[in-house]
């Protein structure tokens, strides 16, 4: 087991390990008497798990099961749950239990910001992409029509329980684009993660082998380290927190066109090969590093390229983007490995160009070996 501190105003631990439900408790904190255990329905035995030891350390525990995935992102659903706490007399010294991947943590992270202006909430993530991204930080959100994760706070966690052995059930697909977030903690700040993927390719596209491994705790714990060092220097998205959005803008507008049947990973994958071609074509990212993001994240086998034929409807919704300024684009992109910086209102013709680098049918990337 091991243990990532996320200082700033409210400092919180992030718990990295196997079998760590014991722990629990010890984030919820003291004072705390009710707790609300929000999950999806697919994981109601999980939860009824962590009911039941919440229950024998002395906890009033409620369970409350929400849609899977993106489907409880919604005002109707948040609804659902500030009702359930008002049922049950919540009050500000009790506490959330989010358990789920990243959709059930930002729900339950949003609801625990808005009850009664702050309550406590623990996320106890159970995805890949939850555990390294979605849970740390302190960034809660709902979608609307109009796009993801429009409505939101920012909302510090009390803790946050990273249980390996939960990986282990994952489906293949839903852990290898959960590890589109750690290849992105790579290129922005940490280049031994990118080392490590590469080394271990075979290892990481199995979630039973790879969940075991030291390989993995090490890849979580330098991927969660990257988090904490920016979220604790800004928790609001002033300035620094902004790289941790690396790919996100046209990621989230590949979501939004695709009303989100899209893994975020594999959209995230494909803004990573956009933005590095946009800063290609920009004149501030060498071919190298280009060629090293279509080739660690299409070893893993996450998508590098989009269809074509969207190109109007995804800039209109990379405008709607909550880093766009006005009508001013915003993009995270990197001058090497390690050195992100902004790109603020890039030519429309660029734009169109990188987009046509990441487009289905384009002439064959460069390649270099792994």
């Amino acid at each position: 087991m091991s243990t990532v501190r996320v200082e700033g105003d409210r400092p919180y631990d992030v718990v990295i390990g196997h079998h760590l439900l014991g722990a629990l408790p010890g984030l919820l904190g003291e004072g705390v008497r009710r707790v609300l255990i929000v999950h999806p329905a697919a994981l109601a035995t999980t939860a009824e798990g962590v009911r039941h030891d919440l229950l024998e350390h002395g906890y009033e525990a409620y369970l409350a099961e929400v849609p899977n995935a993106e489907e409880a992102k919604t005002a109707q659903v948040a609804a659902f749950l500030w009702q359930v706490l008002g049922q049950a007399d919540f009050t500000r010294t009790d506490a959330i239990v989010s358990v789920g991947g990243g959709a059930t943590t930002d729900l339950g992270g949003f609801v625990a910001a808005t009850w009664l202006r702050g309550i406590r909430v623990v996320h106890v993530p159970t995805t890949l992409l939850a555990m390294v991204d979605a849970a740390v930080g302190g960034k809660t959100g709902i979608n609307t029509a109009e796009g993801k994760n429009l409505v939101g706070a920012f909302h510090p966690p009390a803790g946050v329980l990273c249980d390996l052995a939960a990986l282990e059930s994952m489906p293949r697909h839903d852990f290898v684009a959960g590890l589109a977030e750690v290849v992105k903690c790579g290129f922005i700040a940490d280049e031994r993660i990118l080392d490590l993927v590469e080394a271990n390719v075979a290892l990481l596209s199995d979630p039973v082998t790879a969940a075991a491994s030291p390989v993995l705790l090490e890849l979580v714990e330098r991927s969660v380290a990257v988090k904490a060092r920016v979220v604790g220097e800004d928790l609001r998205e002033a300035g620094l927190r902004e790289i941790l959005n690396y790919g996100h803008t046209f990621a989230h507008a590949i979501e939004h066109v695709e009303r989100f049947q899209w893994r975020h990973g594999a959209a995230v994958s494909v803004g990573m090969v956009f933005v590095a071609e946009l800063a290609r074509l920009a004149g501030r990212l060498s071919d190298d590093v280009v060629d090293r993001h279509r080739t660690v994240l299409g070893a893993l086998g996450l998508p590098v390229s989009y269809r074509g034929d969207r190109w109007d409807q995804l800039l209109a919704a990379m405008r709607r983007d909550k880093k766009s300024r006005g009508d001013l684009l915003r993009f995270v992109v990197l001058e090497d490995i390690g050195r992100p910086v902004r790109l603020e209102g890039p030519d429309p013709t660029l734009l169109a160009a990188a987009y046509a680098e990441v487009s289905e049918g384009a002439s064959a990337p460069r390649t270099v070996a792994l």
